[in-house]
């Protein structure tokens, strides 16, 4: 081989590195403007303020991670950042987590890192003026106590715990009924009905016949006592068979406590056997309100909690009460759980069936970090909030939720107190995040990955090879890029079909544009003229 063939092959190798090193620059000046870890994490920082935003800054901070071991998700130590992951400047949509030498040319990978405390989702900046148009409002964390309140609809039913019964202790007649029908109202100690007790007779004139006969015999006398009370007889009742020192044959039953005859048995004239039972009486002292709660406010809702109750039935009147038990049974038609609660009645004016409209009051024991309801974002699988950083930056932020009430919700993981969160048009920033050519919109920027708006570049070479899906060009210097002559291989867009008309080995005048994703991309391809073709193919040559 010739001298002037050697030097012409050192100075088209020469050119072709060249051009390999402009492009992988012009890759690496764009892909490191994207430092969030998706489509949807765009940082606003300058490429020239990230260390690595240089080939030879990334390369060697690349070889010193892997030395030190350093992957994907973890600080490293000689600029505090999070390494959020590493990726060729060429083909920057494709991601790896761990230092390597970069598949697709032969450099390194570069990490991209986050800023300072963010992670791996990334934020979004919104200059003030677009904050201004859309409407961004921002909240304080907060920390306080939560005071759940619920609303609920219910009905009045006696209080099962406040009931009393009138039983019959002996086998008798009853011979006057002094309360004679249901729902009549009784007090404590009122005669109930009069009973007649044949039984009765004879074990009194025993013990009358023993007191008489027999005064001196004390276990005598006390034996016929014992033998009255197994007859079911109540002390009071030997009390007055001792002071009137004759037979009573007749006893008066009395209501044992204050309130309505819920149910009534007895009747004039009726035998009655020991154990039976005359009369229930509920106390109206107070009574149960059967809330009905749906499922989902079930959980702001716990014994003991304070209760107001109102009742158009009696009007200007608030009732207070507690929760006494959430009944473990829900209604499978509308949905909802019974809460019992326990009201007091002053002077009785709350009666079964009557509607009641009641408020649950219930103040947790404990601080939690509070944000307005309308800052949570819910996605169905996690909620969301858009946190409000410095210079206009804001950052997804992945919560976990308690209870809401009140327009507040419970955050129990994910953020502190005195950060800041969004409250209105924080769809929009989520939305516009999760959109490739977001910081063009945002930022009045051209979107370099949108292939309608990215800057194009032009040349002229020779197609090498071609299939349905790129095509491999040798072409001479793309001065937009400050590249050399190479041979590189091409994307074709969407549908990807060869032009018609071309084969290997034809001049065309082609231009193109660099995808962050896919790398260089072809929007045309045109057959030069003949004339054409050869003044390409000699400036290829030189």
């Amino acid at each position: 081989m010739s001298t002037r063939n050697v030097l012409a092959a050192v100075a088209a190798a020469t050119a072709l590195a060249a051009g390999g090193y402009a492009l992988y620059q012009v890759g690496m000046h764009r892909g490191m403007e994207q430092t969030g870890a998706g489509p949807a994490s765009i940082s606003v920082s300058p490429a020239a303020e990230d260390p690595t935003s240089s080939i030879a800054a990334g390369e060697a901070a690349t070889r010193r991670h892997i030395k030190e071991g350093i992957k994907a998700g973890e600080i490293d130590p000689a600029t505090g950042k999070p390494v959020l992951y590493y990726h060729d400047p060429m083909v920057p949509g494709k991601r790896f987590d761990a230092p390597a030498k970069s598949p697709f040319m032969d450099m390194m990978l570069v990490p991209v890192y986050g800023g300072a405390g963010s992670d791996d989702k990334g934020s979004v900046t919104v200059s003030p003026r677009i904050q201004q148009n859309l409407g961004v409002r921002t909240a304080e964390v907060v920390e306080g106590t939560l005071r759940p309140m619920v609303s609920a609809v219910g009905s009045i039913a006696w209080n099962e715990r406040d009931q009393s019964v009138v039983q019959a202790r002996a086998t008798g007649y009853i011979e006057k009924l002094h309360v004679r029908a249901t729902l009549d109202r009784v007090q404590k100690g009122q005669a109930f009905a009069d009973l007649y007790v044949p039984e009765w007779v004879a074990a009194q004139e025993e013990y009358l016949a023993v007191k008489r006969f027999a005064a001196g015999d004390a276990g005598l006398a006390a034996a016929a006592r014992q033998r009255l009370l197994l007859a079911g007889m109540s002390e009071a009742q030997v009390a007055r068979v001792d002071a009137a020192g004759a037979v009573q044959p007749r006893i008066t039953l009395v209501a044992p406590s204050s309130g309505v005859v819920a149910e009534l048995v007895a009747r004039e004239g009726m035998t009655v056997s020991p154990g039976m039972m005359l009369a229930r009486i509920n106390g109206l002292a107070s009574v149960w309100a059967l809330a009905e709660l749906p499922e989902s406010q079930a959980p702001l809702v716990r014994p003991g909690s304070q209760v107001e109750a109102r009742s158009p039935g009696v009007p200007g009147t608030v009732f207070r009460g507690t929760v006494q038990a959430l009944l473990p049974e829900v209604n499978p038609t509308t949905r909802t759980l019974k809460a019992r609660v326990q009201l007091a009645n002053p002077g009785g004016q709350l009666v079964p069936g009557l509607f009641v409209n009641m408020q649950f009051m219930d103040t947790r024991v404990g601080k939690a970090l509070l944000v307005p309801t309308e800052a949570v974002i819910q996605t169905g699988r996690r909620a969301v909030v858009m946190l409000a950083e410095e210079d206009g930056r804001f950052a997804p932020v992945d919560v976990e939720t308690g209870l809401e009430t009140g327009g507040q919700t419970e955050v129990k993981r994910g953020l502190e107190a005195g950060q800041r969160v969004v409250v209105s048009s924080q769809f929009l920033i989520d939305s516009e995040a999760s959109l490739k050519g977001v910081e063009a919109r945002l930022n009045n920027e051209p979107a370099p990955t949108a292939a309608n708006t990215a800057q194009r570049h032009a040349g002229q070479g020779r197609i090498e090879s071609m299939d349905r899906e790129s095509v491999t060009l040798s072409h001479g210097p793309i001065a937009s890029l400050g590249m050399g002559a190479m041979t590189m291989e091409f994307k074709l867009p969407p549908p990807n079909k060869m032009p018609t008309g071309l084969a290997v080995g034809d001049r065309v005048d082609f231009e193109f544009y660099l995808d962050p994703t896919d790398g260089p991309k072809v929007t045309t391809l045109t057959l030069l003229p003949p004339a054409a073709s050869a003044a390409a193919a000699s400036g290829a040559s030189r």
